[in-house]
């Protein structure tokens, strides 16, 4: 166990090296400009293919060694680390591991976010779409939980119980939970939320649009504005236009 912290801390030590090397003057990308509000979140500007090729090379280095509690390990040791590029490689070489993944990973996850270690949306609906979504598709009776991670203190976490069913959407079809949270989520006053949740929608009128068509028509009132537009992008533009006129 020792050797393997060991191990695990200096890997750790290695990415915040190389990130550091791969860093670059923002220039045409940067990133800052896509995160409105997180103050404290820096950034290398390496760019994602760069980014997943160390996290691809961390794991062909350590993969005669750790299990995916090693890889929790590293993760924990970089999740808290204010760099965006940082959060991103623990969560990528995690997500190498998702065969193995449990039921218990989920508390764990939750904790990152009611820590706010994710911090900003990219961050929040990466771990949603490599560690909560594929979790919920290996254990969808997990996927009642988000039932009350909708309603938590934390914006992470209720942003995390609609965003991590997506890939239940579009793995089994499930949208029934979809609908539920959204309906819980429709009053919460922050964008980031209703951005999420009108996406969330949009994937869900991809199975079935007519009883997307219906919830809309039915909720008008209550769905807010930004949500309602993510969510009627993929009708026909008549339709659209029919559909915003419910609004007025």
């Amino acid at each position: 166990m020792f050797h393997s912290q060991k191990t695990v801390a200096a890997a750790a030590r290695e990415a915040r090296r190389s990130l550091r090397r791969l860093s670059r003057p923002a220039g045409d990308f940067d990133a800052s400009r896509y995160f409105r509000g997180e103050h404290d979140l820096g950034f290398y500007n390496t760019g994602t293919k760069p980014m997943r090729a160390l996290a691809r090379s961390i794991h062909l280095a350590q993969r005669e060694r750790w299990d995916v509690g090693d890889a929790m390990a590293f993760a924990d040791l970089l999740i808290a680390d204010r760099y965006l590029e940082m959060k991103a490689i623990g969560i990528e070489v995690v997500a190498r591991y998702r065969k193995d993944f449990t039921p218990p990973l989920l508390v764990r996850w939750k904790r990152w976010l009611s820590r706010n270690h994710s911090t900003n949306w990219a961050t929040t609906d990466t771990m949603c779409g490599m560690l909560i979504g594929p979790l919920l598709v290996r254990h969808p009776e997990l996927a009642v939980g988000m039932r009350a991670w909708s309603k938590d203190r934390n914006m992470w976490v209720r942003r995390a119980s609609i965003v991590g069913l997506l890939p239940l959407v579009r793995a089994r079809g499930e949208i029934d939970l979809v609908y539920e949270i959204a309906k819980r989520l429709h009053p919460d006053p922050n964008d980031l939320i209703h951005k999420a949740v009108g996406w969330a929608l949009r994937e869900a009128g991809k199975i079935d649009s007519g009883r997307l068509e219906r919830y809309l028509r039915v909720n008008v009132r209550v769905i807010p504005r930004t949500s309602f537009r993510y969510a009627i992008e993929r009708f026909s533009q008549g339709k659209r236009r029919r559909l915003m006129a419910l609004r007025s």
